[in-house]
């Protein structure tokens, strides 16, 4: 017996209730006007927030960021990083030497030989790892950073301590 002979007989006699999902539509707002909610939290502005994650978001790399936001590499990182963007110019090996470090277990200039890093490399990697990125922020950059392809940057600062 195939399918069709199974649904042969069957009849619609009644129609189902139209159910949906109830949708808050902010396209209205601004990608600043999102952000403003979490100013207070930010190392920037929102509207340089606004612009680093705009730019980033295109394919820029955190130094390209920002250059169009106005503020100094570390601080677009910073940002990006509040607002969910995997930034940090360490792997896990390194990140598990910052930790080390932040739990004092190591010297500094140990810790970022062990991390292969220089210093502005280090103390980003520091601040990353003692800043968890903000609550609900994910909501309000949602659309600006889910695209295709862009999982984060695999080290935000380059080797000579500025941002790729």
């Amino acid at each position: 017996m195939g399918l069709s002979e199974i649904a042969a007989g069957i009849e619609v006699t009644a129609e189902q209730e139209r159910r949906g999902v109830a949708t808050v539509d902010d396209t209205d707002a601004t990608l600043e006007e999102r952000l403003s909610e979490f100013a207070g939290e930010l190392p920037c502005g929102p509207a340089a927030a606004a612009v680093a994650v705009e730019q980033y978001a295109a394919g820029g790399s955190v130094g390209a960021a920002a250059e169009a936001a106005g503020v100094p590499a570390v601080t677009a990182a910073k940002a990006l990083h509040l607002l969910g963007e995997s930034v940090s110019p360490v792997g896990p090996v390194g990140r598990e030497v910052v930790r080390d470090w932040v739990e004092g277990e190591l010297p500094r200039s140990e810790a970022e030989e062990l991390a292969r890093v220089s210093g502005p490399e280090f103390a980003l990697a520091a601040y990353i790892e003692t800043h968890e990125p903000l609550d609900g922020v994910r909501a309000a950059v949602e659309g600006a950073l889910m695209r295709e392809g862009r999982d984060g940057l695999d080290g935000a600062v380059g080797a000579a301590g500025g941002p790729r």
